[in-house]
This record gives structure tokens, C-alpha cells and sequence, in this order.
């Protein structure tokens, strides 16, 4: 039920602007309340007002108790914020006042004259009484002979007090200056300036001070059904307009609900007009952002899944949910994975906790380069290596190496789009492949008293014998492999292969794109994903490669995202229905503790293996790097250049190492903890020079530290 009321503006009613009303479904009045007349059969109830008059403000929670010792004292992590944040406020006030003081002084003192010459006038007034002269005059007109001798009398004393105070004042300020005169002339300047200010400073005007405030404070407009109103009417949709303009009666737009806080924000439900569904709301977010005065990171409208296609969620947060101060990660410091349980990895718009769970599914990432797709898949490989048991695969196609934090606990990595590269990568699926079948033919051999849903169950991956722990490969810019010409199809069928067979066996395959489309993700492996991420697109063909055919249609549209909305995406696949989610940020630095952490869990667990030991796929893992490289160099040379290493190693194993350079072997002894440092040489003409190189006794290190692994294991 809906009805119009006049907006208050000033205190006066504005019949121009309608506000729509709602009536609850099941209306209640309090125990002590006069009970409310009953309708007759057939009236419609009594509207309600949508705005809350006891709404408050952001930030502002009413009826709560503050605390006796404030929380930011009893948390060291809080003081030092709030110290920190107390002391920057100062300093910046400081340092913006000090700069522009002698402006400050020079603006005062040319209002000194002007300031002078109205302390005159206003000590003239005070000491003669002046402000009482009307009353005076008041009673000479009314010809009140006793009440003018008592004002008389009053200003009378009150003249011969104020000029006592004046003259004394004037003969002490006089006798200070002569006495600083003679005793010490410096602090007379001093006076004499700060006289000179404060003359100044009387002289200001109030709307326009010398000295203004450092930092503007900006105060949030609280959400009203007007305000709402006035937003939805500015996206330009013909039917809302009508429906508002009429006040919504008979067009079937009403408020649910009061408008109510939710999170850092506001949410307001509504039924839009007949025919009108909330994807035409979201189409116009930029114009419903205009409409409400918010950025547009503030505004998120959604349909609501539980309710009928009319039903709108309008959620406006009180900033831009990629300026919105996010919890840190749980397990950024802290913490161990279970891939079979839900794991938090980032918030909703409300800095909900969002979780997912990685295990009995492959993942899709796509977006347009720059959105931090490939941070999304950096941070679920962090996840799969924090739990112990898992067998991390990674490639890298960019061949940035962002992926390279994660080098150490890696069981196959590679970075790089070259052709030993895409060789490298397509033995290592080989390998998985191999896997594969070896781990359907384990559980095709459990008896159903053991697996009796036939795929991967948390214990089965706890029992080591079986080898079926679980396996997560993710590959950062998956159309390089996919288009290659020599290796594209055969990596296209293995990874197809893994998208709909490998969840049952407990093998995860997470593939990022920047160009979702047929082309670059396969149909075999899109069709069969069930977790998807879809950060800014720039069309609905690439939305719905990502998030499924019919998702553009049905409002689910990453196209939405702005380029300032980096690491915000649309999840589907968890949950019945998908939803904003701002992934949480774990920078290089950050991915570096999380997997020092990690690979101590698995030196604990003993499943350190492959790329983490220095080994390589099958086809070349037939060799042993370190003991290469330590026959490759001579007991009494202490350090050797690295491209001088790579030249031995070509003639010891022409086969493996015929192509060999300097960085190939820097890269192959990182994963060992071997560091290359500049050595000093001789070149073969004879002359001395520093280049890249390695310590030989580093090298037998390092076989000491992967013997002792292996002997753990």
C-alpha cells in the first residue's frame, strides 16, 4: 500500500516531491501503546513512513554503552594505530600552519590599523555604558522618573568602575612597556608583534578567518526515501518516473522496509514499478551514483533471489568499497588449510567474510589485463600451499614471475611463454595425466565401504599410501598454452580432461585469462567450471564465457566494474547465487611469509618435492642439477661464473643442457637456496672482471639440506 506525502523542506511542506510510504505485512504497537483502530473489511491499512526518524548517522550507533577503558588502550595494535594516526593529523596541521605563518603574520598586521581602531570604539562603548543608552532613553520617553534615576545610578557606577579598570590597565601596560624598555629591550619586540596580532586578529572577519582548518571534514548524508526516490528517477527509466510521479500507487512501486544501517552503509528494498526489474537499475549505476551524490564504488543495486524479479536491493555504503578498510586476511600470519573445508578469502561489500572452498572444483578467473586477476590466482595458490598435503603445479605464461613467491613449495613451476618453456610445461601435464588414470583406477579398486561416492574424500587424502592428496595447478594467462602451434592441442586436451574428470580425483585446475573466449578458454574447460571469477569485462560475450551463458542476461554483469575496482569481482559457483566480492590483497612481500610459513608445514608433513627440490618433469628429470653442477665445478674453484657454469654443464649433458645460459642456471639452483652474487673472474682474453656467479659451497649446502629432506621423507 502506498500514498504521497509532502517532503519538508525548511519546515514547509514541497507538494512537488512525492515520498512513498509502506505498510508492514504483520503491523505491531508496543505493550503500552494505545492499540490501534482496526480496519473496516476491505480498507487498506494505515501507511507508515519509510524514513526511519531514528536512523542514525554513519558511523553514529545509538543506545550503546562506551566502554570505562576505551578499546584502543587495551590493544597495543589499536594504540599504536591511533597514536600513529593522532601524531600524522598533528604533524600535517603543523606542517601545513608553519608553512603559510608568515602569510598568516603579514595578513594580521595589515589588519592591525582597522582591529586598533575597533578596540577604541568598542572600549569607548564599554566604559561609558553605552549599551544601556536605549533603556535610558526608553524611560525619558515614557517619562519614568524612577526607573531613569536608577539606571543613572547603575551607569553612574558602572562608568566609574569601568574607567577605574581602563586607567590602571593603560598606566600597568605602560609602566610594563618602560620597564621591558630598559630591562630587556628584545621582549619588547615581541610584545609589540604580539600586540600587533592580536590587533589584527580582532579585526577578522567570522566567514572569513586568516587561519583556516588544515583538514576539511566532509559529513555523510544519511539515506532517506527521498534522496532514493530522486535517484531512481534520475537513471531515466520512463516507468519509474511515471510511477514516482504518481506516487507509485498504482504502478505497483512501494518500499518493503524501513531503511535501515547494513554494514559500512545503508540498504533500502523496494518493488520497482510492473515491468521493471532491477538489471534495468543496475544498467544505469553510474546515473543512480549521480542521483544519490555517492562515487560509484558506493552504489550496489541487486535483485533479491528470495523475493519476486521486481524486487530491488539498493546497498549504499558509506565509502567506495575499494577504499573501504578491509580486514586483514586470516591467514596472512597465521593459520592452516584444510582445501576441503571453506577458507575466507575476501569480503563482500558489507567487509562480510566470503569463503571458498577449492576442493571437488575448477576455477575460471577472466578479466581485462590490470584488475589483479592474477593476484586472485596468486592468493589461491597461497591457500593450496598452506595446506600441507597438497601438490602445487604453477605456470606462469606472462613470465613476470608473479607467481615466483610460491616457488618454494611448488612441485612443478615454470615462467615464461619460449618453447622449452611450453615443453617444460607440457611434460609436467603429461605427468598429471598419468596421475590421472593412476588415481581412477585406486578408487575404481576402494571398496564402497571406503569411497562410497567414488572420488577424492578427506580421508582417502590423509592416508599417504593411496597417494591421493589433493593437487592444485593454476596457470596465469592460459591462451599462450592453448594457442600454441606445436604444443596447444595436446595441453588443451590434458587440461580439458582435468576441468570435468579431476574434481571427482581430487585435482583442482584454476586457469586465468585476460581474453575469455573460445578461443582462449576452451568450451570443455569453461562448460565444466564450477567455481568462476569474472573481475572488469568489457562486453557480455566475455562475461558470460566466464560466469556462464545467460549471466549478462540475468544481471550477473562484471561489465559493471569500473578500472578503479581492482581485485572486485563477481563469484559464481558457491553458494546458490553469485555475489561482489573484493579479494583479499597479499602483496609480494606478504606472499613470500605466507609460503616461508608454508614450507615449514610441509618440511613438518614431509611432502617438499619437484621444483622444490630441484627436480623436473619425467623426460628431464634424469639428472641431477646440484651434482651436476658440482662436477661442473672443481673442488679448488671457490666461485664460478654462472654463464661459464651453463657451458660445462652443455658439454657434461649436451641433451639437457645443450641450450643452457647464465639465468637458466640461476633460475634451476633458486629453488635450492643457492643465491647468485657478483664473483670475480677472468675472461678468456685474460682480463678481470665481476660478474653474476655462485659459491661452490653453497652448491654442497644445498646437498646437504636436500639429503637430509629426503632422508626425512
Amino acid at each position: 500500500m502506498t500514498e504521497t506525502a509532502p517532503e519538508q523542506v525548511n519546515g514547509h511542506a514541497n507538494p512537488s516531491v512525492p515520498l512513498l510510504k509502506f505498510a508492514p505485512a504483520q503491523p505491531t504497537a508496543p505493550a503500552a501503546a494505545t492499540p490501534p483502530i482496526a480496519p473496516e473489511p476491505g480498507e487498506a491499512p494505515a501507511p507508515m513512513p519509510v524514513d526511519n526518524p531514528t536512523l542514525p548517522a554513519p558511523g553514529v550507533t545509538s543506545e550503546k554503552r562506551r566502554p570505562i577503558v576505551a578499546p584502543w588502550l587495551r590493544s597495543r595494535r589499536d594504540l599504536a594505530a591511533t597514536v600513529e594516526r593522532a601524531a600524522g593529523h598533528a604533524w600535517y596541521a603543523s606542517a601545513y600552519h608553519g608553512l603559510r605563518a608568515p602569510w598568516y603574520a603579514t595578513q594580521l598586521a595589515l589588519m592591525a590599523p582597522r582591529g586598533a581602531a575597533r578596540l577604541v570604539t568598542s572600549t569607548n562603548r564599554w566604559v561609558w555604558d553605552r549599551e544601556a543608552a536605549p533603556l535610558r532613553d526608553h524611560a525619558v520617553r515614557q517619562e519614568d522618573a524612577a526607573e531613569y534615576l536608577t539606571l543613572a545610578r547603575l551607569r553612574g557606577n558602572r562608568v566609574r568602575l569601568r574607567g577605574l579598570v581602563t586607567v590602571v590597565a593603560c598606566v600597568f601596560g605602560l609602566g610594563f612597556a618602560l620597564w621591558l624598555y630598559v630591562m630587556a629591550p628584545a621582549f619588547l619586540y615581541v610584545f609589540a608583534a604580539g600586540g600587533v596580532l592580536t590587533l589584527g586578529y580582532f579585526d577578522q572577519q567570522p566567514d572569513a578567518p586568516v587561519i583556516g582548518p588544515a583538514v576539511m571534514r566532509t559529513e555523510l548524508q544519511k539515506l532517506t526515501g527521498t534522496i532514493v526516490l530522486r535517484a531512481l528517477e534520475s537513471i531515466g527509466n520512463p516507468r519509474i518516473t511515471a510511477a514516482i510521479k504518481r506516487g507509485g500507487d498504482m504502478n505497483g512501486m512501494r518500499f518493503t522496509s524501513e531503511i535501515t544501517r547494513d554494514g559500512p552503509g545503508y540498504r533500502a528494498d523496494l518493488d520497482l514499478p510492473y515491468g521493471v526489474v532491477p538489471e534495468d537499475v543496475m544498467e544505469e549505476r553510474q546515473a543512480l551514483a549521480s542521483g544519490l551524490r555517492r562515487k560509484l564504488g558506493c552504489v550496489w543495486p541487486s535483485g533479491d533471489p528470495e523475493e519476486h524479479e521486481g524486487r530491488l536491493i539498493l546497498w549504499v555504503g558509506d565509502k567506495p568499497m575499494n577504499e573501504t578498510t578491509k580486514p586483514p586476511w586470516p591467514l596472512l600470519k597465521d593459520g592452516q588449510v584444510d582445501l576441503f573445508k571453506p577458507v575466507v578469502f575476501g569480503n563482500d561489500q558489507r567487509m562480510r567474510d566470503i569463503v571458498v572452498t577449492l576442493m571437488f572444483a575448477s576455477v575460471v578467473i577472466g578479466s581485462i589485463p590490470r584488475m589483479g586477476k592474477t593476484f586472485l590466482l596468486r592468493l589461491l595458490l597461497l591457500i593450496a600451499a598452506l595446506d600441507p598435503r597438497a601438490e602445487l603445479y604453477g605456470f606462469d605464461f606472462k613470465g613476470t614471475g608473479d607467481l615466483g613467491p610460491l616457488e618454494p613449495v611448488m612441485h612443478r613451476y615454470r615462467s615464461g611463454e619460449d618453447d622449452d618453456d611450453l615443453l617444460y610445461v607440457l611434460h609436467a601435464m603429461r605427468e598429471l595425466k598419468e596421475e590421472l588414470r593412476r588415481r581412477a583406477k585406486v578408487i575404481r579398486s576402494l571398496p564402497k565401504s571406503r569411497c562410497p561416492e567414488s572420488k577424492v574424500t578427506p580421508g582417502l587424502a590423509n592416508d599417504r599410501s593411496l597417494g591421493l592428496h589433493p593437487i592444485v595447478v593454476g596457470f596465469d594467462e592460459c591462451q599462450v598454452p592453448f594457442e600454441h602451434e606445436k604444443y596447444g592441442a595436446e595441453l588443451e586436451s590434458i587440461c580439458t580432461d582435468i576441468a570435468k574428470r579431476g574434481p571427482a580425483l581430487g585435482i583442482v585446475g584454476m586457469f586465468a585469462t585476460q581474453r575469455p573466449d573460445a578461443k582462449s578458454l576452451p568450451p570443455g574447460i569453461s562448460a565444466n567450471a564450477v567455481l568462476r571469477f569474472c573481475l572488469k569485462v568489457m562486453g557480455h560475450t566475455a562475461n558470460d564465457m566466464v560466469l556462464g551463458t545467460g549471466a549478462y542476461k540475468a544481471g550477473i554483469r562484471a561489465t559493471m566494474f569500473s578500472r578503479s575496482d581492482r581485485g572486485i569481482c563477481w563469484m559464481s559457483g558457491e553458494g546458490d547465487d553469485p555475489q561482489i566480492v573484493a579479494s583479499a590483497f597479499v602483496d609480494g612481500p606478504g606472499a613470500e611469509l605466507v609460503v616461508a610459513r608454508a614450507r615449514q608445514l610441509r618440511e613438518d608433513y614431509g611432502n617438499v618435492t619437484g621444483h622444490a627440490l630441484g627436480q623436473g618433469p619425467t623426460e628431464t628429470a634424469g639428472f641431477d642439477i646440484l651434482g651436476d653442477v658440482l662436477k661442473a665445478v672443481a673442488a679448488d674453484e671457490k666461485a664460478v661464473w654462472c654463464e661459464r657454469i651453463a657451458a660445462r654443464l652443455a658439454e657434461l649433458r649436451p641433451d639437457v643442457y645443450g641450450e643452457w645460459k647464465g639465468e637458466n642456471v640461476t633460475a634451476a639452483l633458486k629453488p635450492w637456496g643457492v643465491k647468485t652474487d657478483q664473483v670475480w673472474g677472468t675472461t678468456d682474453e685474460g682480463e678481470g672482471k665481476n660478474r653474476r656467479g655462485i659459491k661452490r659451497a653453497d652448491v654442497v649446502a644445498a646437498v646437504t639440506r636436500r639429503d637430509a629432506d629426503r632422508a626425512a621423507g
